[in-house]
Order: structure tokens, then sequence, then C-alpha cells
């Protein structure tokens, strides 16, 4: 229970610091982080995690991240279930948490997008559903493929966190743009329930395309990599 418990914090953080930063701070009126400090808010929260909780449960803070695990040979199938039950209700409490603090604002419209995940006309970029699809993959695949490679054996002891939050932040910088970035299902849920709308019914995506993505990752990982 430990295991789980320290997942749906860690996730927890991801969707509260993460998405906390979009929604409070990255348009705040002259001061505001923008795109460069929301996504590194996301890297961040990896980051501390990681070195919080990645003795407890491996900190993967993400469903896309548990699959690619269990393909690449690094994760146990039977854990697969209780692990993403426990990001989604840590995404989704985030969720909540944050709908109260931003709702507490005269003017708040949830409505608007709440850093919820898009394509289409809700995309930041307008970019088409085809694009957002191919995003996902390809941002979640290059995640997995870090992750796999900075947590080997083989790899110098103590510095995968950094290497995965600097990658996350590294997506964000490049995908914001085309889907509001998500390569994780929970964080998608985490705030689409409460966007309600569109938010909900462009979800699909944010899960199917991170989920391949994932498995992409291990087995490019696989192929390149070693098995360590």
């Amino acid at each position: 229970m430990k295991k789980y418990a320290a997942e749906l914090i860690g996730t927890f953080w991801l969707v509260l610091g993460g998405c906390g930063s979009a929604v409070l701070a990255a348009a705040f009126p002259q001061l505001g982080i923008g795109l460069h400090g929301v996504s590194l808010a996301f890297g961040l929260t990896v980051l501390t995690m990681a070195y919080a909780i990645g003795h407890i449960s491996g900190c993967h803070l993400n469903p896309a991240v548990s699959v690619g695990l269990w393909a690449a040979g690094r994760f146990p199938g039977r854990e697969l279930l209780p692990y993403v039950v426990a990001q989604v209700a840590g995404a989704v409490i985030a969720g909540a948490v944050l709908y109260v603090v931003a709702s507490g604002k005269a003017g708040f419209d949830v409505t608007a997008g709440f850093a919820s995940n898009g394509f289409g006309e809700h995309s930041p970029g307008g970019y088409s559903m085809q694009a957002a699809l191919v995003t996902e993959v390809i941002m979640t695949a290059m995640f997995l493929f870090i992750i796999l490679g900075a947590t080997s054996r083989s790899a110098p002891a103590g510095f995968a966190p950094i290497a995965i939050g600097f990658g996350l932040a590294l997506i964000h910088l490049i995908s914001i743009p085309v889907t509001n970035t998500s390569v994780n299902p929970a964080r998608s849920t985490g705030v689409a329930l409460f966007a309600g709308g569109w938010a909900v019914q462009q979800l699909w995506l944010f899960w199917v395309a991170p989920l391949a993505g994932a498995l992409l990752g291990a087995l490019i990982h696989r192929t390149v990599g070693d098995r360590n």
C-alpha cells in the first residue's frame, strides 16, 4: 500500500504543480511565467518526486510510464492496475484542489480549458487531431526512452531524476503549442473532468496516444538499449 500511496501523492504533486502553474501563474499580469515556466514546472515536479518517492514506488506518476516499464520487462503486470488507479486518483484530487483555488478569483471560467489537453480548435496553436496524435505518440515514446536509459544499471547512479525531469520539461517546450502537452493520461484526466464538455470528449486521444507511445518507446529501447 505504501507504493500506491506514494504514486497517488506523487501524481497529485505533478498535476498540482504543472497544471497549477498553467492555470494560476502562466498568464499572471506582467509577471506571468509563460510557456517556459510551465514547462519547467512540470519537469520540477517529476524531479522532486523522483528523489522523494523513487525508492518507494519507482515514481511512475503516469499510466503510460507504468505500461512502458511493464513492456520493457521492468515492472510486474500484476501491479499495473493498482498503479494506474492510484495515479488517476491523485490527479483528480489535484484537479479538485486546483479548482477550489482557481475559482476563488472573480471571473474564473473552468470551461475555458483549465489546462486541459486538446486538438483542433482546442489546441493552443490550432493543430489538427492527426498532428496531436503524432505529437503525443512520439513525445511519450521519447520520454520512455529517456526513462529506461537513465534508470539502466549501466547509467550513472543518482542522476536519473535530473535527466527525466529535464526531459519532461523539454517535451513541454516542444509540444505545449500542439496539445498543451499530455504524455500522461492521468494528468489529462485530472483536469478534463472539471473542465467538462470538449475536454472530456477529446480525452480519448490523451489515453490512446500516450499508451501507444509508451509501447513504442519500450520497443525502441529493447532494440538499441540495454535491458538492465
